[in-house]
């Protein structure tokens, strides 16, 4: 449940339930840091370092919602734990809907506490995980050159390559050769990988002009017609003594749908052995 990789920030200007809190952590396996001063914290906070906020809601000078705001806005969320003697139904609902994984009373039930830790220590991997995706991502985004860049951002808006050469005004063999270096450097498998990466990051597709959107659109229309009429028609087979009041309708039912043609075998005859 702890591990030494996790720290917990608790911060309450009553040092009684400062120093409680702390022991209680810390006997559970935690490794805890306590402040009696917020300003304390923020001015040292290492925000490298993994780990939650337990956070009083009243104190002097600087109360629990200011220290949220002030935590806000970083690329690493820090979760936040409040802690309150009485409950106040609308600091509770400001705090959680900034974030806070939970919002507990004092004297805090310890059920209830590492609970809420786990919860925070979750969070802060999610968190982290996904910041160092973003830094790979992006590391590898900044060795695309100019105009592979460019040519990304045409594929992940959705043209395809003689779409692509035709907006940029270059060959269709210089545009796969772009891609291809492209696709390599940011070490995507398929569009779809591709388009998740760039998700995380600030690339962003290009955007079409109306002449060429409406371009794409249309070839898109063209392409899926051509795919229709080349789909392959099931045959369905009917054997000539078949009930002809249900075949006759069933087979012009089935013509509809596109299926056919509706070939006639000789008649079907049940055999004894």
């Amino acid at each position: 449940m702890a591990g030494k990789d996790f720290t917990i920030f608790v911060i309450d200007d009553d040092a009684n339930a400062m120093r409680r809190l702390a022991e209680v952590l810390y006997s559970a396996g935690y490794d805890t840091k306590a402040y009696s001063s917020p300003h304390a914290f923020l001015d040292e906070h290492d925000w490298t370092q993994p780990g939650c906020v337990l956070l009083a809601l009243r104190m002097k000078g600087l109360d629990g919602l200011h220290v949220q705001q002030r935590l806000a806005g970083h690329r690493f969320d820090r979760p936040i734990i409040f802690l309150a003697t009485r409950c106040n139904v609308e600091a509770c609902v400001q705090a959680m809907k900034a974030g806070a994984i939970d919002f507990l009373r004092k004297p805090v039930d310890r059920n209830r506490l590492f609970d809420a830790v786990e919860r925070a220590k979750e969070r802060d991997t999610r968190i982290r995980r996904a910041d160092l995706d973003r830094e790979v991502i992006a590391k590898r985004e900044r060795r695309l050159s100019p105009r592979e860049r460019e040519v990304l951002r045409h594929v992940i808006a959705g043209l395809q390559n003689p779409q692509i050469a035709r907006a940029l005004g270059i060959s269709l063999k210089t545009v796969k050769a772009h891609r291809g270096r492209a696709m390599h450097k940011m070490q995507a498998t398929s569009i779809a990988e591709l388009v998740r990466m760039t998700e995380k990051i600030t690339l962003q597709p290009v955007e079409l002009s109306n002449w060429l959107a409406q371009t794409v659109k249309r070839e898109r229309q063209l392409a899926k017609r051509a795919r229709q009429k080349k789909r392959r028609r099931q045959i369905v087979v009917q054997p000539a003594n078949s009930n002809l009041d249900f075949a006759e309708p069933t087979g012009a039912l089935l013509k509809r749908n596109g299926y056919g043609p509706i070939v006639r075998l000789p008649s079907i005859r049940s055999t004894v052995s």
